[in-house]
C-alpha cells in the first residue's frame, strides 16, 4: 500500500490514474481539497476498492500518524504543495505553512512510524518528496542546465518554500536515517491541470474568446515535461532510486513562452477553427511582467537516465497535441473548474 499526499491535484491525480493502469497496489490519498484539488479528477475510482480517499491537512501530524498506523504503507509519495508563483507573491504565508510546516509534520509522522517497523520493513520503506526545478533559481540563456548538484538559489516565495522543504527532507535522512528520495521536475503540462497555470490558461482563454496574456516580452524559457512522463519517472525513482539521493526529471524540451503560445494557437486554428475564420493569435496581449520573474529554467536529466534507465516518451510536439485534444474533449470539466478561478 502507498500513501499519497495531494492526490486530488494535477500531478497527483494523474499519478493515481497512471498507477492503477500499471499496478493493483492500493493507494491512500490524503488531500485538503483546496481550490486546486478536484475530486472529479478521480471520480472513475470512487467505487474502486484499491483507492481510499481521506480529506485532511498534512500539517495535522496526528491525522498522518493515525493513517500510517492504520494502513501501514510501504511508501509515502509527497505531492501536496501550494505551487502557483503569482499566488505566493500576493500571499506567501500559506506557502510557508503548507510547503514547509506541512512537510515537517509529514516527516515527523513518517519518522516515528518508520522507527517502529521491523528492520526488514524499514529497509523497504521510502519517503519520496516531489519538488521543482525552481529551487535552483534562474539561468542565463547560455548557462548549462540544472543538475542535482546545482546550488539552491530560489527567487520567489513559492520556490523558497519548496527549497526549504527539500532541505528538511535531506536533513531527516542525514540526521535520522529516514530513507528519503527527492525529485526536482521541470514544468509539467497535460490533463487535469488547474487553469491558473500557463498552458491550460492559454487553451481555455483562447477557446472562451478571452485575451491570452503574455508576461513581459514572452522570452522566458522553460523546460516542458508531459505529466504522464513525470508519473513514470516517479514510479521509477520509487522502485530503483537510492535512499538519500536526488533525481532531476526533465523533458528535454526548452521553449520560449511566446513560442508556446503561438504553437497552441496554431494547433487550435486547425483542431477547433473559429467561426469567423480568424486566428486565435489575434487574442494575444502583452501584460506587465511578474515580479522577480525567472528568465530560464532547464533540467539536465542525465542522472535519472543513466542510473535508473528513464527517459521521457513524449516530445513537446506530441504531448501538446494530446493536451489540447484532452481539453477539447472535456468541456464539462473545463466549465466546472473555471468557476474556481
Amino acid at each position: 500500500m502507498i500513501l499519497l499526499t495531494g492526490g486530488a491535484g494535477f500531478i497527483g491525480s494523474n499519478f493515481i490514474i497512471d498507477w492503477f493502469a500499471n499496478s493493483d497496489e492500493c493507494i491512500i490519498n490524503i488531500d485538503k481539497l483546496t481550490y486546486a484539488g478536484n475530486p472529479s479528477n478521480l471520480k472513475a475510482l470512487s467505487q474502486d476498492p484499491r483507492y481510499i480517499f481521506l480529506k485532511g491537512d498534512i500539517t495535522d501530524k496526528n491525522l498522518i500518524a493515525l493513517c500510517l498506523q492504520q494502513y501501514k504503507p510501504r511508501a509515502i509519495i509527497h505531492f501536496a504543495a501550494e505551487s502557483h508563483v503569482d499566488r505566493s507573491i500576493l500571499g506567501p504565508e500559506i506557502f510557508l505553512k503548507t510547503n514547509i510546516f506541512g512537510t515537517f509534520s509529514l516527516l515527523e509522522a513518517a519518522r516515528d512510524f518508520w522507527s517502529k517497523l521491523h528492520p526488514s520493513e524499514q529497509n523497504m520503506f521510502r519517503f519520496l518528496h516531489v519538488s521543482t526545478d525552481e529551487v535552483y533559481g534562474s539561468l542565463g540563456t547560455t548557462d548549462d542546465p540544472f543538475t542535482e548538484t546545482t546550488q539552491i538559489k530560489p527567487n520567489s516565495p513559492y520556490s523558497a518554500s519548496k527549497a526549504a522543504s527539500d532541505h528538511l527532507v535531506r536533513a531527516w535522512h542525514h540526521t535520522y536515517g529516514l530513507p528519503v528520495l527527492i525529485t526536482n521536475c521541470s514544468n509539467n503540462y497535460g490533463p487535469y491541470q488547474f487553469p491558473e497555470k500557463f498552458i491550460p490558461k492559454i487553451i481555455i482563454n483562447a477557446l472562451q474568446g478571452n485575451p491570452i496574456p503574455i508576461y513581459g516580452d514572452g522570452q522566458q524559457i522553460r523546460d516542458w515535461l508531459y505529466v504522464k512522463d513525470h508519473c513514470s519517472a516517479i514510479r521509477c525513482v520509487l522502485e530503483r532510486g537510492s535512499p538519500g539521493d536526488v533525481y532531476n526529471i526533465g523533458g528535454w524540451n526548452e521553449k520560449y513562452n511566446l513560442e508556446i503560445v503561438h504553437t497552441i494557437c496554431k494547433l487550435l486554428d486547425t483542431l477547433k477553427p473559429k467561426s469567423d475564420g480568424c486566428s486565435y493569435q489575434n487574442q494575444i496581449i502583452f501584460v506587465t511582467d511578474r515580479l522577480g520573474h525567472d528568465r530560464r529554467y532547464a533540467i539536465n536529466a542525465d542522472k535519472i537516465n543513466q542510473k535508473l534507465a528513464w527517459k521521457p516518451k513524449e516530445t513537446f510536439d506530441s504531448g501538446i497535441i494530446k493536451t489540447i485534444e484532452w481539453y477539447l474533449d472535456n468541456h464539462e470539466w473545463v466549465t466546472q473548474i473555471s468557476t474556481k478561478l
